[in-house]
């Protein structure tokens, strides 16, 4: 248990470091990730007005059949990237929340892209 703790511990520590330097404006606002053991969730925020743009989650009605692996989050990452898309929005930041660039994490980012979102 105490394994999990620091774990944790560690990526609060590593997502204020980055969150220093990473921030939404409305021209550029910043994609945040976070997942659960169960699920994934994507939200575009403009730091500057302090408001949610557009999120993505596997926990929506239309949303409840993707998984929460790899290929689902890809999935996510195509879906945030047309709800951007309709909003006229084509440049984010990537937040990774603390999260190692790597696996669903890189699924989102990779799916975002493939819709046409620069990251």
């Amino acid at each position: 248990m105490k394994k999990l703790i620091e774990k944790a511990n560690r990526r609060v520590r590593r997502k204020k470091h980055v969150r220093k330097t990473v921030e939404g404006t409305p021209e550029r606002p910043r994609m945040s990730v976070f997942k659960s053991a169960r699920h994934i969730y994507v939200q575009v925020i403009d730091d500057q007005s302090g408001t949610t743009i557009a999120f993505a989650n596997n926990l929506e009605k239309d949303n409840k059949g993707i998984p929460s692996t790899v290929e689902g989050a890809a999935k996510l990452g195509e879906l945030i990237g047309a709800r951007l898309l309709e909003k006229k929005i084509t440049n984010v930041v990537f937040d990774r929340n603390g999260y190692v660039y790597h696996g669903k994490v890189k699924a989102i980012a990779d799916g975002a892209r493939k819709s046409g979102i620069t990251i």
